[in-house]
């Protein structure tokens, strides 16, 4: 069974939102940000729905994903990525050229293009600008270009990346405002911490203050029900669980399109191993232990840096939005302390948070402030709590 499963409907009505606003859409031009749990299915969406119907409707566009190198600073990776595309309108075999080709008419697919300035120069100081560079393939392109970046809420954990927002709203600016453009320029960002996403545009000391921040599109029913009716189509009918169970168990699994595949093979390994068993009693156990063998991964890495790492996070964790300041006062020392039975010092602290950081299992949000990355592993684990509570209870 495959994992993907096409929303070209969605994909086209995104689409026609952004680059053909109607009165209650104009606002998605300052820029459209989507937010949703990891491997809930955002970068397969945006990769094969999103943008063919941008391109179909005579878009360029450039794709970052911040995940793709979380050691990489926000600015070096948007910049290699308009760096490529310049260099791909240059190339006459290159898929932007082709794109630009099939969706503007083969005479501007054919043009050369020239820079009035060094690619390379592209990203250094007092080198070219992102609005250069991006209003240059907006101008000889003659069309739009709509930059996505994936993961959009790691530009907002340092300088480097507030500044690259910063620019970014410039480019926006001088290329919208002018009115001699041959195009438009689009920003679309997501991410997979609704909080961290919303706060991009609901704060006033964002780049994208004012832009619209909404939640991403779950797969839903109709999805599992695809699923079930190609299991069926396959001769495994039999051994998959009703349309109801399933989409509990899909719900169980924070609507994740590759865990539900996953547990819906384990379960015809279970049915073949026991074939006295009944598929709507084993899926929801499968589910239920499956998710939380996911949690359990990524605590698992948070258990390799060590005792305060743990205790760390637990005192992340217990808030109910998943985020804390004062992790460096006498309070927090002496809760680590109790947790480890010894006492900890401040200069034990902060090394330990920055290997949390480099393991992305926290977030830097603001100064001093440090919030769980993932939610879904944010929430199996108040429900470990929980549980280990009652048990001692």
């Amino acid at each position: 069974m495959s994992s993907v499963y096409p929303r070209p409907e969605l994909g086209r009505q995104m689409a026609t939102q952004l680059l053909r606003p109607g009165p209650l859409d104009a606002s998605l031009q300052s820029g459209l940000f989507l937010s949703g749990q990891r491997r809930t299915g955002k970068t397969t969406f945006l990769q094969h729905d999103l943008i063919p119907a941008l391109e179909a409707m005579g878009a360029l566009v450039i794709y970052v994903d911040l995940w793709s190198d979380v050691q990489a600073s926000p600015s070096s990776l948007v910049h290699a990525a308009i760096k490529q595309a310049l260099t791909e309108l240059q190339n006459q075999g290159s898929r932007m050229r082709r794109t630009l080709a099939r969706v503007k008419g083969a005479e501007v697919g054919a043009l050369g293009f020239k820079f009035g300035f060094s690619l390379d120069s592209l990203g250094k100081e007092d080198g070219t600008t992102l609005a250069q560079a991006i209003g240059a393939i907006v101008e000889q392109a003659q069309t739009d270009v709509v930059l996505i970046i994936d993961e959009v809420q790691h530009a907002i954990t340092s300088e480097n990346g507030h500044g690259l927002l910063l620019a970014l709203k410039a480019a926006r600016d001088a290329i919208n405002q002018n009115p001699q453009s041959q195009g438009r320029f689009y920003f679309v960002g997501t991410g997979s911490h609704r909080a961290m996403v919303n706060e991009l545009t609901a704060r006033r000391n964002q780049a994208f203050a004012g832009a619209v921040s909404v939640p991403f599109p779950l797969l839903g029913r109709d999805y599992v029900e695809h699923l079930l009716q190609h299991a069926a189509d396959g001769g495994l009918g039999l051994q998959m669980p009703s349309p109801e169970v399933a989409w509990h168990g899909f719900q169980t699994l924070g609507q994740r399109p590759e865990e539900m595949l996953r547990a819906l093979r384990q379960q015809l390994v279970a049915l073949q191993e026991q074939p006295q068993l009944k598929p709507d009693e084993v899926f929801p156990v499968v589910a239920s232990t499956l998710r939380n063998a996911l949690a359990g991964e990524e605590l698992r890495r948070l258990e390799s840096l060590g005792g305060l790492a743990e205790a760390i996070f637990a005192r992340i964790a217990a808030t109910e939005a998943g985020e804390s300041k004062g992790l460096f006062t006498p309070d927090a020392l002496k809760a680590y302390g109790e947790h480890l039975h010894r006492p900890v010092r401040m200069e034990e602290v902060q090394p330990t948070i920055n290997a949390m950081l480099d393991e992305n299992i926290v977030l830097r949000k603001a100064h001093g402030l440090y919030a769980i990355t993932d939610p879904f592993v944010h929430q199996a684990w108040k429900e470990s709590q929980a549980v280990q509570a009652r048990l001692q209870g």
